[in-house]
């Protein structure tokens, strides 16, 4: 089975836009042979092109040439956003390929990258690292199975890097894959019943810089 790989490459893994700040920029470079023409904007997670969102990208449509980049200007409009926790928004790059004269009979495939982009008021307190501690974790049982539930009373929003259960000495791998927004629960499914008391959750976050945090450890209720 072939795959596609995008050829255009952006200078971060996620953006963080304070509320504060009229603009914040990203570079998009090109390290290929080929020219491209480039689609920049900012969307919704619902990903539908329609519903209007208080950033846009600039410039939105530019030609790139191999070898070279371009700095793009996410900038802020007049909202109405929360004030009292982040939003949530998405950052998308497509690369549309030049067709070659010789190559008639070939598929032109145009390649998006999307990007996390959160939207930071800044009168929030503290800080994502500083707020990992308010989460709370817990057990419930329903229908023979059971579920390790992560309460996060945070505006942040947070997508964890690793998560396990047990002890310092032994651990289990959790599948905790979907992020837990600000002040929601999210619940992930655990592979046994058999939790003894004492049982910790170790866990890692993605940073606002694509890092992983350092690992902490929380109590365990609910078992």
């Amino acid at each position: 089975m072939s795959s596609a790989h995008a050829a255009l490459t952006i200078s971060a893994t996620r953006i963080v836009h304070g509320s504060d700040k009229q603009s914040s920029s990203i570079i998009v470079a090109n390290p290929s042979t080929q020219l491209f023409a480039v689609q920049s904007w900012v969307d919704t997670q619902t990903d539908d092109g329609t519903t209007a969102v208080p950033l846009i990208a600039a410039p939105a449509l530019f030609r790139l040439d191999p070898g070279k980049q371009q700095t793009v200007q996410i900038n802020r409009i007049p909202n109405d956003l929360p004030e009292d926790r982040e939003s949530l928004f998405y950052f998308n790059v497509q690369e549309i390929p030049q067709a070659q004269e010789e190559q008639t009979n070939t598929l032109t495939i145009a390649l998006r990258t999307r990007i996390k982009l959160f939207y930071r008021p800044a009168t929030l307190q503290g800080s994502p690292e500083e707020s990992l501690k308010t989460l709370q974790w817990s057990v419930q049982h329903a229908n023979g199975k059971a579920q390790l539930l992560v309460h996060n009373p945070s505006p942040y929003h947070y997508t964890f890097r690793r998560v396990l259960l047990g002890s310092p000495t032994e651990r289990k791998n959790i599948e905790a894959q979907e992020m837990v927004t600000p002040k929601s629960t999210v619940a992930y499914d655990l592979p046994t019943q058999a939790l003894s008391p004492g049982t910790q959750v170790f866990f890692t976050t993605i940073s606002d810089y694509g890092g992983t945090t350092s690992e902490m450890a929380a109590p365990v209720t609910g078992l």
